[in-house]
């Protein structure tokens, strides 16, 4: 039982980790110069949906890490299909943030365990304060990659700051969001079943990771990428 609960939870961080990084290429603007936007705090507040989405189906700390594992696997990916090397600030800067976003919220559960997050109050408050240390940590991002973190033009100040409240706004809806979808899902009585099947784990997991990396590869194949 407990190794098909673990295939459970590995097939699951598949398919949540390649939806994320799928959405990451497609919705995202990592991958052009700086801009003077707010993409990147949208993009954090969708990183934690799928983040809460892994944890709140199997309440194991390490599954959030596996789908941040995956996510960080497609932008290598990106790095291979555009042929730049890993610590380009396209690739190397979005995957600490993707770091800082799943060991931000790993942390406060680990901290707040007590508290259950049966509470909506307190679902929002965990993606919150998951946006806030990831946003507030990412300028350290030059340490890492030795590509400093875009700035508000005219500014020194960075982007995750300038626009860090819409990222914390945005993470105290997309993370309830993320746990109400599951317990959805769980508790209706055609959809809770398959949910464990093993057709998750041995066909629908890989077909996703398979299928999401074919849709990035023609994403960036039709739509060419600048860079500064």
């Amino acid at each position: 039982m407990e190794k098909s609960t673990l295939k459970f939870q590995l097939g699951l961080a598949v398919i949540l980790g390649s939806v994320w990084g799928l959405s990451e290429a497609a919705l995202g603007m990592g991958l052009k110069a700086c801009a003077s936007s707010v993409s990147g705090s949208l993009m954090t507040g969708v990183a934690l949906f799928f983040i809460a989405l892994g944890w709140a189906a199997t309440r194991r700390w390490f599954v959030p890490l596996l789908i941040v594992l995956i996510a960080s696997f497609f932008k290598l990916f990106d790095a291979l299909i555009l042929s730049l090397p890993i610590i380009h600030g396209a690739i190397g800067n979005p995957i600490f943030a993707f770091w800082l976003e799943g060991l931000a919220f790993v942390l406060l559960i680990v901290v707040f365990s007590r508290q259950g997050f049966v509470k909506r109050s307190s679902r929002m408050l965990l993606g919150g304060g998951s946006a806030m240390i990831a946003v507030g940590l990412f300028p350290l991002v030059k340490f890492a990659t030795a590509v400093p973190a875009c700035v508000y033009p005219g500014t020194a100040v960075p982007l995750s700051v300038m626009f860090a409240p819409v990222a914390i706004i945005l993470s105290t809806m997309t993370v309830p969001l993320g746990f109400y979808l599951v317990e959805r899902l769980i508790a209706d009585p055609e959809t809770g079943p398959v949910l464990k099947n093993k057709t998750l784990r041995y066909l629908v997991s890989p077909a996703t990771l398979i299928i999401c990396l074919v849709l990035v590869l023609l994403f960036r194949l039709a739509v060419p990428m600048s860079f500064s």
